[in-house]
């Protein structure tokens, strides 16, 4: 591509770029609907050996990258934080891409270096920072520049603190291992910090202790006090602690004020992350959110978030430049100049040698917009989110989780995790708005977000109007749901009752009676005999609850077997078989109380079933015992009713010793 054909293909950009911008939230969905794998069918298994014409290209673009593309300009996008955009700082990215230069020192593309130096010191006191943090004041030994990310800023801040913390202590102990002091050392932060802070702490091979904040996800000072004295009682050194100004989760802030005399107390390091809501510190009305700045070594805010410059800008300022770069020089004699004591060379302050010109685009946006533009941009996106606030206060069914202060608002329904996890699920499976969930106090929450550059209040009614019709939707589905659940749980509940009722009674009676019935040394059939019977003591049939004697054999006699003394052998009755006895024992008592009704038993191994019967007046009853292969009536012999009360004593325990079968004479 030469001259022109840039020229006529950059005009088609702007135009197609312009175009992708103002039709943004009317023809494109927020987020794609796509699966993971889409691309690779679409796109060739090799470059291409020639070269292709740049419409082919473009095309492309629109018809297989667009499809694939989360549009977080779009007015619908409420999640995560704010992505930097705005035309002069597209502008700017496109003049510094032009150029090419790699600044990593002064030597390397003056202008780089020094106009970095100078937009941080404009943007460092627009937002309020100490003197101490800025390059051109007096007496200072400060700075800022510009890294790709927080989670940069946060590391590099973390291995400047490590390699002073074991400087330190090796003045004092110089016969001990850098390796031993470095596992002595104790980072720390809150709950609520940047994941970076825990990635970055792995990075240093340093301990990092994760502190709890208050009720409202602060770091107060006598939690981080109380780990610290701890901590130096067990032989390990603080010299470490992340705060947050605006943390991710739910836009809380830590107490500097608090957290700040402490950590110079004992001799750490305190960097301060301000992300997302360090930008907002243009505006005097939010300065007050930033009490206690004056005992931080370090600060971080990004531009690329909400201050409408484009990724990569995260401003980063020390107030020692010389303790920060201590840790990070390298200096080979291919990068040394002669003007190294006179000038900045940022290849020190971080971990990339090369470096983009990044300060351009900041400076065409602060330029464009002036301070007051930006303050205003800023303003906007807070009443917005004190708009959607009060609409989520109207609504009871819903309920805000957290004190909203800027751009965030975290809410939720009130109910269960599950159900705002469903919630959230089905608007953004919907395609009509994005949102992404965090954990506030161990809750669920659902974080909305104004992001959109140019946001208005009917994108905020737009959005609430479609959070409110998937929720009356979810509920009335989820309280159908929760119903049905609730009823099989129930039923579940009982039926598993009702089994484990039934094998404790199962249990008992076989620990019981098949023991008994399966012993032929105490049950035989041939044991079984007609045996007299004498009339019940009370009168009425006799029955399982009244027998009075078993069969037993004929030449035992009744008074030896245990036989009840007003029993005697010439009055026993026969029962309908030899099982009879062990039955009414068991069964005994079992129809006290119902007079109409029968309880059948099989025995499976016996191939016998077994009814019992209520009495004629309700109060014994009978035992018949059938097979199920035959039909025959038991004779009339061995159906006559038994005595009402069961005998105190089995009518074999008075039989010969085990051992003796008691079918043989002695």
């Amino acid at each position: 591509m030469d001259a022109e054909s840039f020229r006529s293909a950059g005009k088609e950009m702007v135009d197609y770029i312009c175009e992708y911008m103002q039709s943004l939230g009317t023809k494109r969905r927020v987020t794609p609907s796509v699966e993971p794998g889409y691309l690779r069918p679409l796109l060739p298994t090799e470059a291409p050996e020639q070269a292709e014409p740049w419409n082919d290209i473009m095309q492309d673009v629109e018809t297989k990258i667009m499809p694939g593309v989360t549009h977080w300009q779009h007015p619908r996008f409420h999640a995560y934080f704010p992505s930097g955009n705005s035309y002069p700082s597209i502008l700017g990215d496109m003049l510094s891409d032009a150029i090419g230069c790699i600044g990593f020192s002064w030597a390397a593309s003056p202008a780089c270096t020094e106009l970095e130096t100078i937009v941080l010191d404009w943007l460092g006191k627009a937002i309020g920072l100490p003197d101490s943090f800025m390059a051109f004041s007096e007496g200072s030994r400060g700075g800022g520049v510009i890294q790709t990310s927080a989670s940069e800023c946060v590391l590099v801040c973390m291995l400047s603190a490590r390699a002073q913390a074991v400087t330190k202590l090796k003045r004092k102990e110089p016969q001990v291992a850098e390796g031993v002091l470095l596992s002595r050392l104790m980072a720390y932060c809150s709950k609520e910090s940047h994941s970076c802070v825990e990635k970055a702490a792995m990075i240093c091979f340093v301990k990092l202790r994760i502190l709890e904040p208050d009720a409202n996800c602060s770091l107060r000072g006598d939690a981080l006090q109380r780990a610290m004295e701890e901590d130096t009682r067990a032989g390990m050194v603080p010299f470490f602690v992340s705060t947050t100004l605006g943390t991710t989760s739910c836009c809380s802030f830590d107490c500097l004020s608090e957290v700040g005399p402490v950590c110079r107390r004992f001799g750490a390091w305190m960097h301060v992350d301000g992300a997302y809501a360090g930008n907002a510190f243009l505006c005097p009305e939010f300065k007050p959110l930033m009490r206690g700045i004056e005992y931080a070594s370090s600060f971080n805010t990004n531009p690329n978030k909400w201050l409408l410059t484009n990724f990569d800008c995260s401003t980063m300022w020390v107030r020692d430049r010389y303790r920060l770069t201590q840790a990070l020089v390298v200096d080979p004699l291919y990068l040394q100049h002669g003007y190294s004591d006179q000038s900045i060379d940022y290849r020190h302050w971080g971990i990339p040698l090369s470096r983009r010109f990044r300060a351009l685009k900041l400076w065409f946006v602060i330029r464009s917009y002036g301070l007051e533009g930006l303050r205003a941009y800023i303003r906007n996106h807070c009443k917005l989110a004190k708009r959607f606030e009060s609409l989520v206060r109207s609504d009871l069914r819903f309920e805000v989780c957290n004190e909203v202060k800027l751009g965030l608002v975290c809410f939720r329904l009130k109910g269960t995790d599950t159900l705002n996890q469903k919630f959230l699920s089905s608007i953004n499976a919907s395609g009509r708005l994005h949102m992404v969930p965090a954990s506030v106090n161990d809750k669920y929450v659902i974080r909305f977000c104004v992001v959109a550059q140019d946001a208005t209040e009917n994108d905020v009614d737009f959005a609430w109007g479609v959070i409110t019709e998937m929720a009356t939707e979810l509920l009335e589905t989820y309280k159908a749901e929760e119903a049905e659940r609730a009823a099989a749980e129930a039923a579940a509940a009982a039926a598993a009752e009702a089994e484990r009722r039934r094998r404790e009674t199962l249990a008992f009676k076989r620990s019981f009676f098949v023991r008994m019935v399966s012993d032929p040394k105490i049950y035989n059939p041939k044991i079984a005999q007609a045996l007299a019977a004498s009339p019940p003591p009370h009168g009425g049939p006799s029955g399982a609850k009244g027998a009075a004697a078993a069969a037993i054999p004929e030449d035992v006699e009744g008074p030896s077997m245990g036989l009840p003394p007003q029993v005697s052998p010439q009055q026993q009755t026969p029962l309908a078989s030899w099982i009879s006895w062990p039955l009414a024992f068991l069964f005994q008592g079992v129809l006290d109380d119902v007079a109409s009704s029968e309880v059948p038993v099989r025995f499976r191994h016996l191939d016998t079933m077994v009814r019992l019967k209520p009495g004629a007046n309700g109060e014994g009853g009978e035992l018949d015992a059938t097979s199920p292969k035959s039909t025959t009536p038991s004779p009339p012999n061995e159906q006559s009713s038994m005595h009402k009360k069961s005998p105190a004593k089995s009518p074999l325990l008075g039989r010969k010793p085990r051992g003796t079968s008691p079918n043989k004479r002695n």
